[in-house]
Protein backbone atom coordinates (compact mmCIF):
# COMPACT_ATOMS: atom_id res chain seq x y z
CA UNK A 1 0.00 0.00 0.00
CA UNK A 2 1.42 3.78 -1.14
CA UNK A 3 1.50 6.20 1.30
CA UNK A 4 0.55 9.73 -0.40
CA UNK A 5 3.66 12.17 0.15
CA UNK A 6 2.47 15.95 1.41
CA UNK A 7 3.33 17.85 -1.81
CA UNK A 8 3.93 21.28 0.63
CA UNK A 9 0.35 22.49 -0.34
CA UNK A 10 -2.18 20.89 2.08
CA UNK A 11 -6.17 20.50 2.10
CA UNK A 12 -7.97 23.15 1.20
CA UNK A 13 -8.95 23.46 4.56
CA UNK A 14 -5.33 24.27 5.65
CA UNK A 15 -5.00 26.67 3.18
CA UNK A 16 -7.97 28.76 3.89
CA UNK A 17 -6.13 28.49 7.54
CA UNK A 18 -3.12 30.02 6.30
CA UNK A 19 -5.08 32.26 4.55
CA UNK A 20 -6.55 33.86 7.58
CA UNK A 21 -3.50 33.95 9.54
CA UNK A 22 -1.91 35.71 7.37
CA UNK A 23 -4.70 38.43 7.21
CA UNK A 24 -4.84 38.43 10.91
CA UNK A 25 -1.11 38.84 11.25
CA UNK A 26 -0.48 42.15 12.67
CA UNK A 27 1.25 44.19 9.52
CA UNK A 28 4.15 45.92 10.09
CA UNK A 29 3.84 49.82 10.88
CA UNK A 30 3.83 52.26 7.60
CA UNK A 31 6.86 54.28 8.31
CA UNK A 32 6.07 58.01 8.84
CA UNK A 33 8.19 60.57 7.27
CA UNK A 34 8.34 64.67 7.66
CA UNK A 35 6.25 65.53 4.33
CA UNK A 36 3.65 63.15 5.91
CA UNK A 37 3.55 64.63 8.99
CA UNK A 38 3.00 67.84 7.65
CA UNK A 39 0.39 66.84 5.11
CA UNK A 40 -1.89 65.37 7.73
CA UNK A 41 -1.40 68.80 9.89
CA UNK A 42 -2.32 70.71 7.24
CA UNK A 43 -5.01 68.78 5.85
CA UNK A 44 -7.75 71.35 7.77
CA UNK A 45 -6.52 73.93 5.13
CA UNK A 46 -6.98 72.03 1.93
CA UNK A 47 -10.55 73.07 1.88
CA UNK A 48 -11.40 75.78 -0.91
CA UNK A 49 -12.63 78.10 2.05
CA UNK A 50 -9.48 77.35 3.88
CA UNK A 51 -7.59 78.04 1.02
CA UNK A 52 -9.41 81.16 0.22
CA UNK A 53 -9.12 82.67 3.45
CA UNK A 54 -5.32 81.73 3.82
CA UNK A 55 -4.41 83.72 0.60
CA UNK A 56 -6.13 86.56 1.62
CA UNK A 57 -4.35 86.85 4.67
CA UNK A 58 -1.34 85.90 3.25
CA UNK A 59 -1.83 88.75 1.36
CA UNK A 60 -2.07 91.03 4.03
CA UNK A 61 1.12 89.30 5.48
CA UNK A 62 2.74 90.23 2.74
CA UNK A 63 1.54 94.05 2.60
CA UNK A 64 2.77 94.45 6.45
CA UNK A 65 6.15 92.55 5.67
CA UNK A 66 6.55 94.80 2.65
CA UNK A 67 5.10 97.96 3.81
CA UNK A 68 8.46 100.22 3.06
CA UNK A 69 8.61 99.01 -0.31
CA UNK A 70 4.98 99.46 -1.46
CA UNK A 71 4.18 102.73 0.19
CA UNK A 72 4.83 105.20 -2.61
CA UNK A 73 4.53 108.21 0.33
CA UNK A 74 5.75 108.50 4.21
CA UNK A 75 2.21 108.44 6.00
CA UNK A 76 2.63 111.00 7.99
CA UNK A 77 4.16 113.56 5.35
CA UNK A 78 2.03 116.69 4.76
CA UNK A 79 1.03 118.54 1.74
CA UNK A 80 -0.73 121.60 1.92
CA UNK A 81 -1.13 121.96 -1.33
CA UNK A 82 -3.13 118.52 -1.63
CA UNK A 83 -5.59 118.36 0.86
CA UNK A 84 -8.53 116.09 0.31
CA UNK A 85 -7.69 115.54 -2.63
CA UNK A 86 -10.00 112.08 -4.79
CA UNK A 87 -8.32 109.27 -5.70
CA UNK A 88 -5.42 110.19 -8.80
CA UNK A 89 -2.95 108.56 -10.48
CA UNK A 90 -0.72 110.30 -8.12
CA UNK A 91 -2.70 109.68 -5.06
CA UNK A 92 -4.21 105.62 -4.93
CA UNK A 93 -6.93 106.13 -2.68
CA UNK A 94 -6.45 110.77 -2.17
CA UNK A 95 -5.54 112.34 0.52
CA UNK A 96 -6.59 113.59 3.95
CA UNK A 97 -7.17 117.28 5.08
CA UNK A 98 -3.22 117.78 5.62
CA UNK A 99 -2.78 116.27 2.13
CA UNK A 100 -1.04 112.97 4.01
CA UNK A 101 -1.29 110.16 1.31
CA UNK A 102 -4.17 107.82 2.23
CA UNK A 103 -2.61 104.82 0.52
CA UNK A 104 0.40 105.16 2.25
CA UNK A 105 -1.33 104.89 5.78
CA UNK A 106 -3.53 102.20 4.59
CA UNK A 107 -0.38 100.00 3.56
CA UNK A 108 1.47 101.16 7.11
CA UNK A 109 -1.91 100.30 9.02
CA UNK A 110 -1.98 96.91 7.73
CA UNK A 111 1.31 96.20 9.81
CA UNK A 112 -0.04 97.81 12.87
CA UNK A 113 -3.02 95.57 12.81
CA UNK A 114 -1.53 92.32 12.13
CA UNK A 115 1.41 93.09 14.80
CA UNK A 116 -1.09 93.48 17.46
CA UNK A 117 -3.62 91.13 16.33
CA UNK A 118 -0.76 88.23 16.31
CA UNK A 119 0.59 89.05 19.59
CA UNK A 120 -2.87 89.41 21.63
CA UNK A 121 -3.70 86.18 19.81
CA UNK A 122 -0.84 83.87 20.65
CA UNK A 123 -0.44 84.85 24.42
CA UNK A 124 -4.27 84.04 24.78
CA UNK A 125 -3.99 81.19 22.84
CA UNK A 126 -1.14 79.69 25.15
CA UNK A 127 -3.14 80.95 28.47
CA UNK A 128 -5.69 79.05 27.06
CA UNK A 129 -3.94 75.98 26.22
CA UNK A 130 -2.39 75.94 29.67
CA UNK A 131 -5.52 76.97 31.65
CA UNK A 132 -7.93 74.45 29.84
CA UNK A 133 -5.95 71.07 29.43
CA UNK A 134 -5.00 71.21 32.75
CA UNK A 135 -8.04 71.77 33.85
CA UNK A 136 -9.62 69.28 31.59
CA UNK A 137 -7.01 66.33 32.83
CA UNK A 138 -6.78 66.83 36.59
CA UNK A 139 -9.45 65.91 38.81
CA UNK A 140 -10.80 67.47 42.31
CA UNK A 141 -10.41 70.78 43.47
CA UNK A 142 -7.32 71.38 41.02
CA UNK A 143 -9.50 70.57 38.26
CA UNK A 144 -12.73 72.77 39.57
CA UNK A 145 -10.19 75.63 40.22
CA UNK A 146 -8.82 76.86 36.88
CA UNK A 147 -12.43 76.37 35.43
CA UNK A 148 -13.52 79.10 37.97
CA UNK A 149 -10.74 81.33 36.88
CA UNK A 150 -11.86 80.77 33.08
CA UNK A 151 -15.46 81.36 34.31
CA UNK A 152 -14.12 84.72 36.08
CA UNK A 153 -12.56 85.86 33.34
CA UNK A 154 -15.28 84.94 30.61
CA UNK A 155 -17.67 87.25 32.49
CA UNK A 156 -15.89 89.83 32.80
CA UNK A 157 -16.25 93.48 30.55
CA UNK A 158 -13.39 93.12 27.99
CA UNK A 159 -13.78 96.98 26.09
CA UNK A 160 -14.47 98.85 29.45
CA UNK A 161 -11.05 97.10 31.05
CA UNK A 162 -9.09 97.75 27.93
CA UNK A 163 -10.33 101.15 27.83
CA UNK A 164 -9.64 101.52 31.62
CA UNK A 165 -5.85 100.23 31.43
CA UNK A 166 -5.01 101.54 27.85
CA UNK A 167 -6.13 104.88 29.34
CA UNK A 168 -3.24 105.13 32.63
CA UNK A 169 -0.56 105.42 29.52
CA UNK A 170 0.23 108.61 28.19
CA UNK A 171 1.67 106.29 24.85
CA UNK A 172 0.92 102.64 25.61
CA UNK A 173 3.03 100.57 22.93
CA UNK A 174 2.13 97.97 20.85
CA UNK A 175 2.91 94.95 23.06
CA UNK A 176 0.88 96.18 26.06
CA UNK A 177 -2.37 96.78 23.59
CA UNK A 178 -1.83 93.46 22.65
CA UNK A 179 -0.85 91.59 26.26
CA UNK A 180 -4.74 93.63 27.46
CA UNK A 181 -6.29 91.79 24.45
CA UNK A 182 -5.09 88.56 24.96
CA UNK A 183 -5.81 88.75 28.81
CA UNK A 184 -9.13 89.45 28.22
CA UNK A 185 -9.59 87.23 25.27
CA UNK A 186 -7.95 83.41 26.71
CA UNK A 187 -11.12 81.92 28.49
CA UNK A 188 -13.77 80.72 25.96
CA UNK A 189 -10.81 78.67 24.48
CA UNK A 190 -9.72 77.47 27.69
CA UNK A 191 -13.41 76.53 28.51
CA UNK A 192 -13.17 74.87 25.15
CA UNK A 193 -10.07 73.14 25.75
CA UNK A 194 -11.11 71.91 28.79
CA UNK A 195 -14.46 70.44 27.40
CA UNK A 196 -12.67 68.39 24.72
CA UNK A 197 -9.34 67.39 27.09
CA UNK A 198 -12.44 65.70 29.92
CA UNK A 199 -13.24 63.38 26.98
CA UNK A 200 -9.83 62.16 25.77
CA UNK A 201 -8.42 61.70 29.17
CA UNK A 202 -10.52 58.60 29.28
CA UNK A 203 -9.42 57.22 26.42
CA UNK A 204 -7.26 53.72 25.99
CA UNK A 205 -3.83 55.81 24.79
CA UNK A 206 -4.30 58.02 27.79
CA UNK A 207 -4.66 55.39 30.39
CA UNK A 208 -2.21 53.28 28.77
CA UNK A 209 0.31 56.06 29.16
CA UNK A 210 -0.68 56.92 32.61
CA UNK A 211 -0.46 53.51 33.39
CA UNK A 212 3.59 53.43 32.20
CA UNK A 213 4.49 56.14 34.53
CA UNK A 214 4.46 58.67 31.94
CA UNK A 215 4.79 62.11 33.50
CA UNK A 216 2.19 64.85 33.22
CA UNK A 217 4.03 67.21 30.61
CA UNK A 218 4.71 64.12 28.35
CA UNK A 219 1.04 62.85 28.53
CA UNK A 220 -0.25 66.59 27.47
CA UNK A 221 2.80 67.70 25.32
CA UNK A 222 3.11 64.25 23.26
CA UNK A 223 -0.79 62.79 23.84
CA UNK A 224 -3.32 65.40 24.12
CA UNK A 225 -2.04 68.34 22.10
CA UNK A 226 -1.81 66.02 18.67
CA UNK A 227 -5.63 65.33 19.29
CA UNK A 228 -6.20 68.93 20.10
CA UNK A 229 -4.53 70.73 17.14
CA UNK A 230 -7.92 71.22 15.44
CA UNK A 231 -9.80 72.93 18.12
CA UNK A 232 -6.66 74.77 18.95
CA UNK A 233 -6.64 75.91 15.51
CA UNK A 234 -10.34 77.28 15.54
CA UNK A 235 -10.07 79.31 19.01
CA UNK A 236 -6.62 80.69 17.17
CA UNK A 237 -8.85 82.25 14.32
CA UNK A 238 -11.53 82.97 16.30
CA UNK A 239 -9.48 84.94 19.04
CA UNK A 240 -7.60 87.11 16.15
CA UNK A 241 -11.14 87.98 14.64
CA UNK A 242 -11.87 89.50 18.29
CA UNK A 243 -8.43 90.88 18.63
CA UNK A 244 -8.46 92.77 15.34
CA UNK A 245 -12.30 94.26 15.90
CA UNK A 246 -11.01 95.39 19.72
CA UNK A 247 -7.89 96.90 18.58
CA UNK A 248 -9.48 98.91 15.49
CA UNK A 249 -12.75 99.97 18.34
CA UNK A 250 -10.09 101.48 20.65
CA UNK A 251 -8.20 103.36 18.20
CA UNK A 252 -11.48 104.57 17.03
CA UNK A 253 -12.80 105.49 20.22
CA UNK A 254 -9.52 107.36 20.48
CA UNK A 255 -8.75 105.51 23.40
CA UNK A 256 -4.85 104.41 22.20
CA UNK A 257 -2.87 106.90 20.74
CA UNK A 258 -3.39 108.32 17.04
CA UNK A 259 0.44 108.09 16.68
CA UNK A 260 -0.61 104.26 16.83
CA UNK A 261 -0.74 103.95 12.88
CA UNK A 262 -3.62 101.56 11.97
CA UNK A 263 -6.90 100.97 10.36
CA UNK A 264 -8.76 102.39 13.43
CA UNK A 265 -6.62 105.41 13.79
CA UNK A 266 -7.78 106.23 9.77
CA UNK A 267 -11.27 105.97 10.63
CA UNK A 268 -10.66 107.93 14.05
CA UNK A 269 -9.31 110.81 11.61
CA UNK A 270 -11.73 110.76 8.92
CA UNK A 271 -14.60 110.79 11.67
CA UNK A 272 -13.22 113.38 13.73
CA UNK A 273 -12.64 115.83 10.42
CA UNK A 274 -16.31 115.16 9.07
CA UNK A 275 -15.13 112.88 6.32
CA UNK A 276 -18.69 111.80 6.44
CA UNK A 277 -20.14 110.87 3.57
CA UNK A 278 -18.41 113.14 1.12
CA UNK A 279 -14.66 112.24 1.27
CA UNK A 280 -15.45 108.59 0.96
CA UNK A 281 -11.84 107.35 -0.29
CA UNK A 282 -10.79 108.31 3.55
CA UNK A 283 -12.81 106.07 5.31
CA UNK A 284 -14.06 103.73 2.56
CA UNK A 285 -11.19 101.78 2.22
CA UNK A 286 -9.85 101.16 5.84
CA UNK A 287 -13.44 99.36 6.79
CA UNK A 288 -13.36 97.44 3.66
CA UNK A 289 -9.93 95.91 4.69
CA UNK A 290 -11.29 95.25 8.38
CA UNK A 291 -13.99 93.48 6.33
CA UNK A 292 -12.37 91.66 4.03
CA UNK A 293 -9.53 90.77 7.19
CA UNK A 294 -12.58 89.40 8.73
CA UNK A 295 -13.97 87.69 5.75
CA UNK A 296 -10.66 85.91 5.37
CA UNK A 297 -10.75 84.50 9.33
CA UNK A 298 -14.26 83.37 8.65
CA UNK A 299 -13.11 81.50 5.91
CA UNK A 300 -10.19 80.12 7.44
CA UNK A 301 -12.53 78.90 10.61
CA UNK A 302 -15.09 77.57 8.31
CA UNK A 303 -12.82 75.60 7.09
CA UNK A 304 -11.80 74.12 10.16
CA UNK A 305 -15.14 73.31 11.55
CA UNK A 306 -15.64 70.80 8.39
CA UNK A 307 -12.15 69.36 9.44
CA UNK A 308 -13.37 68.76 12.58
CA UNK A 309 -16.51 67.56 12.04
CA UNK A 310 -17.10 64.81 10.46
CA UNK A 311 -20.53 65.17 9.14
CA UNK A 312 -19.96 68.35 7.78
CA UNK A 313 -16.39 67.09 5.87
CA UNK A 314 -18.10 64.29 4.23
CA UNK A 315 -20.94 66.52 3.33
CA UNK A 316 -18.23 68.92 1.77
CA UNK A 317 -16.54 66.03 -0.29
CA UNK A 318 -20.21 64.96 -1.42
CA UNK A 319 -20.67 68.17 -2.73
CA UNK A 320 -17.80 68.82 -4.53
CA UNK A 321 -17.56 65.71 -6.34
CA UNK A 322 -21.14 66.48 -7.50
CA UNK A 323 -20.21 69.81 -8.53
CA UNK A 324 -17.12 67.74 -10.77
CA UNK A 325 -19.54 65.53 -12.01
CA UNK A 326 -21.58 68.41 -13.24
CA UNK A 327 -24.64 68.22 -10.65
CA UNK A 328 -26.54 70.65 -8.88
CA UNK A 329 -25.78 70.56 -5.34
CA UNK A 330 -29.20 72.46 -4.05
CA UNK A 331 -31.46 70.12 -6.36
CA UNK A 332 -34.13 68.00 -4.75
CA UNK A 333 -34.27 65.14 -6.67
CA UNK A 334 -31.01 63.35 -7.76
CA UNK A 335 -30.12 64.28 -10.79
CA UNK A 336 -29.31 61.07 -13.91
CA UNK A 337 -27.10 62.31 -16.26
CA UNK A 338 -27.57 60.76 -20.12
CA UNK A 339 -24.86 60.18 -22.30
CA UNK A 340 -25.63 62.08 -25.50
CA UNK A 341 -22.66 59.84 -27.36
CA UNK A 342 -24.84 56.61 -27.15
CA UNK A 343 -26.34 55.34 -29.91
CA UNK A 344 -30.09 55.69 -30.41
CA UNK A 345 -32.57 52.96 -29.02
CA UNK A 346 -34.34 50.92 -32.28
CA UNK A 347 -37.69 52.31 -33.48
CA UNK A 348 -40.30 49.43 -33.09
CA UNK A 349 -40.45 49.95 -37.11
CA UNK A 350 -37.47 49.00 -37.79
CA UNK A 351 -37.57 45.66 -35.40
CA UNK A 352 -40.68 44.91 -37.53
CA UNK A 353 -39.38 45.77 -40.44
Amino acid sequence: MTIPTSTGVGTPETVAVRAVDRQQSPQPPKKTTFWSQLKVSLAMFSNPKSATGLIIMGVFVLVAIFAPLIAPYDPNAQNLNATLQPPSFQHLLGTTHIGQDVFSQLIYGTRGVLVVGFLATIMATVVAIIVGVTAGYLRGWKSESLSALSNVFLVIPGLPLMIIVASQFQDPPLALIAAVLGLTGWAWGARVLRAQTMSLRNRDFIQAARANGEPLHRIILVEMLPNLMAIIASSFVGTMTAAVLGLTTLAFIGVIPVSNLNWGTILFWAQQNNAFPDYWWWYVPAGLCIALLGVSLALINFGIDEYVNPRLRSAGERARAMKRKGMNVNAAVTQVRTDSAAPATASPESNTA
